[in-house]
């Protein structure tokens, strides 16, 4: 554990406010928007809305053609998992070379739940539509006392766009990191 203080640790936190949170370029969807995903998903989710199913119905409908379920967004633009080594991550689907709140971690924040999850839907992405996202660091609370452990709130905002940079919605996405046993 590294010895920081209070002030430091809260500079540092500040800092990351409006930082990317991976390399800075937008990840880009490995597939467009398509029909056998949407079905997968529409089938999954027991969510059988005929402007996600229905080529004809969707054709007549205020949308004009089959559309995605809005909260697919995320979906769309998620890394393949890499599950050699999960558990070693924490459960962590994916590689993290560059962790930007490492920090907190060395500090002794080495709890992470995740808390919460809130979209704001623009449009429904249409098939075809090749979806990027960024995200950033969006807040940072002051450290909380929680049944969990001391810790800091961690919101970040990721933007979803189509080919042609119109946004189709935002998903902030919050985690505890917390000192466990705190």
């Amino acid at each position: 554990m590294t010895e920081i203080t209070k002030e430091e640790l809260r500079q540092r936190l500040d800092a990351l406010i409006g930082q990317p949170i991976s390399s800075g370029q937008p990840a880009k969807a490995p597939d467009p928007v398509n029909p056998a995903m949407i079905r997968h998903w529409a089938y999954a989710l027991d969510d059988l809305n005929p402007a996600y199913l229905d080529p004809e119905f969707a054709a007549s409908s205020r949308y004009g053609a089959v559309v995605s379920p809005p909260v697919m967004l995320q979906s769309w633009t998620m890394a393949p998992p890499k599950l050699a080594g999960i558990h070693e991550r924490g459960g962590v689907p994916v590689e993290i070379k560059n962790n930007p709140l490492q920090f907190l971690a060395d500090a002794g924040y080495t709890g992470t739940i995740a808390t919460n999850s809130e979209f704001e839907i623009e449009r429904y992405p249409r098939v075809g539509d090749e979806i990027t996202a960024e995200t950033v660091y969006e807040t940072i609370s002051d450290e909380k006392k929680t049944a969990m452990g001391n810790g800091f709130f961690v919101t970040w905002i990721t933007t979803y766009r189509d080919q042609n940079g119109e946004v189709l919605g935002r998903q902030r996405f919050r985690t505890l990191r917390f000192k466990t046993g705190s």
